[in-house]
């Protein structure tokens, strides 16, 4: 009884093995007891195939309906091999891999590239070996004179999958945490920007609440719309609110490029020669009708999908797939012309750009770190980040780095900014843990471990080990914001805010604070001595300085500003007048200092003036007083010189008498050498 029981549960393995490797058709000798069944299951493969059919667009709108027939016959060749495909052509490319593999098990030949999807598939698994044997096993079935096309496309993807071993091998640590639901939907959501400071993020979404509120006939998605949310005071992401017109429209709107305080935005527009970038600027809490860039940005034929500024705007990058260039999309530069015009464009040469696709262009607040992405380099697969440092004194770009695994994954990764600090990085990503279609994410670097160099990285649902030490994340720049406000009213004031290269006496960007909020915001990259100038008509101008060494860590300097109106009695600190150390001589960088100074008695030419010089409790009395008596007087000196009358000047020197801070500290000694101008009349 035992051995009948035995042989009988052996038959029924066999039987249940071959049953689930015989390729089963959607015919009634199959199903000779379900014709109801497979009449609706035939229906719904005849409505995917008129999909699979289109454009590659299309492909996953025929996912749902063969899903239904495959409910119906799991075990059909055929269809497990389109489910494979579309897959691979939608948001979750991960779920083609057992489709593909079942369709090999029922019927190795169901199709000429099979073997090239399922490769496909075993690569976005980060299985590189099995990709790699089965790519080389296609190329051995395939004429490469027939398809050459093809052939390119798995020996590239045979590359990647040699990359991404190494890069597996070397992951870097990072916390990868989705932006919530306050930001994502069940609908696509790319193209993070964010302000420096990390206050305001835009975005772009495919949603039914669009401003066009139809679907692409193209894409069969959503028209883009571009918006935006702001970081509450507990860290996280207000609602996700439309920017409205005049900057959506009813056609594709993406943004693509922020200046560093989001005060300037660069736009998308699709339906403008096959794609063009448009720049709109936000006054007070108005945003303008997006305005075209020149014909040295965009171009009649060919598209302009996205750009940067750099953090002092006078230069533009931007990704253009015109002819002359490297590959299929190519890194561009262009520099502002002193009418405040877009000049002409120049490629960023061979060492960044491939002979593949770059996208996703973004420029440090640094002004010097560049971050793209590329399907070229040692990508391990699609579009990876890379990032390349220029440097000022060669005058060329580094070699671009991949910034590594598990960030850059073998599908495309797109669109990515840095934080001021370079703590936080934001891009879209595909997860099944997300919301729906693409969400977005914010990376949090976390350098290298202290003691455990094996620890696993620090991302939900990713298993990687350790083995790269990874450099702890240091930005070496200084953000400065605050509020541009009247002294004695308290209310915000649109104001001109200047920065100026003392070493260089040059300006080199200039902008103005929101005229609502007051709001300004400026990141200034270590390596220079900084002048900040605050102007407006009817005000005395502010001054500041900021002396940034090359080796200064990141910094972010609140500092509000409170200008005096232009009343007898007013005085202001001229932060910018420097002297040789304990001499009374001016310092070249003092000159930009003076020339404003030296236009506003211009101006105004009943303005009267007090120069006064003051200096910390160090040192005897006298010479403290007689040192800042030469200091101011060098200064009336040099107004002289330069044609106002004396008349019109008082130079006091009064030594360490009148300190504003503390004489216990260097930071209040500091603030107690000064020179001060005082309105004597008007």
């Amino acid at each position: 009884m035992r051995f009948h029981k035995s042989v009988f549960s052996l038959l029924f393995l066999l039987l249940s093995y071959f049953s689930f490797s015989q390729n089963v058709e959607f015919t009634k000798d199959f199903f000779p007891n379900d014709k109801e069944g497979l009449k609706k299951a035939k229906e719904k493969i005849e409505l995917g195939d008129s999909y699979f059919e289109m454009d590659e667009n299309f492909l996953k709108l025929s996912i749902e309906p063969y899903l239904e027939a495959n409910k119906f016959n799991p075990n059909n060749a055929q269809l497990n091999f389109k489910l494979g495909k579309c897959y691979l052509y939608s948001s979750f490319k991960q779920k083609a891999l057992p489709y593909l593999e079942k369709a090999k098990n029922l019927d190795k030949n169901v199709d000429i590239n099979l073997d090239f999807h399922l490769a496909q598939a075993y690569h976005l698994a980060n299985q590189w070996d099995k990709a790699m044997g089965l790519f080389y096993e296609f190329k051995s079935k395939t004429n490469s004179e027939t398809d050459p096309l093809i052939i390119k496309k798995a020996d590239k993807e045979i590359e990647e999958c040699k990359n991404g071993k190494i890069l597996s091998s070397q992951a870097i640590r990072v916390k990868i945490d989705n932006l919530g639901k306050a930001v994502n939907t069940e609908f696509h959501e790319y193209k993070p920007l964010i302000t420096a400071d990390e206050s305001i993020l835009f975005f772009t979404s495919r949603r039914p609440n669009s401003i066009g509120k139809e679907k692409d006939p193209v894409y069969n998605d959503y028209y883009e719309d571009i918006y935006y949310s702001v970081k509450q005071a507990d860290g996280k992401w207000s609602v996700a609110k439309n920017l409205e017109e005049p900057v959506n429209t009813g056609d594709h709107d993406a943004n693509s490029g922020l200046s560093v305080d989001g005060s300037k935005l660069i736009i998308y527009i699709g339906s403008k020669n096959n794609g063009d970038l448009f720049e709109a600027e936000l006054t007070g809490e108005t945003w303008s009708k997006p305005k075209e860039m020149n014909k040295n940005i965009n171009t009649e034929k060919f598209h302009e999908s996205s750009a940067s500024y750099s953090p002092d705007g006078k230069t533009l990058y931007f990704v253009s797939d015109k002819p002359g260039g490297f590959g299929d999309r190519d890194i561009y530069i262009s520099y502002l012309d002193e009418k405040g015009k877009w000049g002409k464009s120049e490629n960023l040469g061979p060492i960044i750009n491939t002979e593949f696709g770059e996208e996703g262009v973004f420029m440090h607040p640094d002004g010097k770190t560049l971050y793209f992405s590329s399907q070229g380099h040692n990508s391990l697969g699609g579009y990876d980040i890379f990032k390349s440092v220029f440097d000022q004194t060669t005058k060329k770009w580094s070699v671009p780095e991949n910034i590594g695994f598990p960030v850059n994954t073998t599908d495309d990764d797109v669109f990515f900014v840095v934080s001021a600090d370079s703590k936080h990085g934001y891009y879209t990503s595909v997860n099944s843990n997300g919301f729906g279609g693409r969400d977005l994410y914010m990376i949090t670097f976390l350098g290298s471990e202290k003691n455990d160099n094996s620890k696993e990285t620090d991302i939900a649902k990713t298993d990687v080990k350790i083995e790269k030490k990874q450099e702890d994340p240091q930005a070496k720049l200084t953000i400065l914001k605050g509020i541009i406000s009247d002294e004695l009213t308290k209310k915000p004031l649109d104001a001109t805010v200047e920065i100026i290269d003392n070493q260089l006496n040059k300006i080199i960007t200039s902008f103005n604070s929101n005229s609502f909020s007051g709001k300004y915001l400026i990141s200034l990259p270590a390596g220079k001595n900084y002048g900040i100038a605050v102007k407006k008509n009817g005000y005395l101008f502010h001054s500041e300085n900021f002396n940034i060494p090359d080796t200064a860590a990141f910094q972010e300097i609140s500092k509000d500003i409170s200008l005096k109106k232009l009343e007898v009695g007013s005085t202001i600190v001229l932060k910018n007048i420097f002297y040789d150390f304990d001499k009374a001589t001016l310092r070249q960088e003092s000159t930009n200092e003076l020339e404003r100074l030296l236009k506003l008695l211009n101006e105004m030419p009943s303005l009267n003036i007090e120069i006064s010089s003051h200096t910390d409790s160090k040192g005897a009395n006298d010479y403290n007083a007689k040192l800042s008596e030469n200091r101011a007087k060098s200064v009336v000196d040099f107004l002289i010189k330069s044609g106002i009358s004396p008349d019109r000047l008082v130079s006091k020197g009064y030594g360490e008498e009148k300190p504003i801070s503390t004489n216990e500290t260097e930071e209040g000694r500091q603030l107690n050498r000064r020179t001060e101008f005082k309105i004597l009349s008007l």
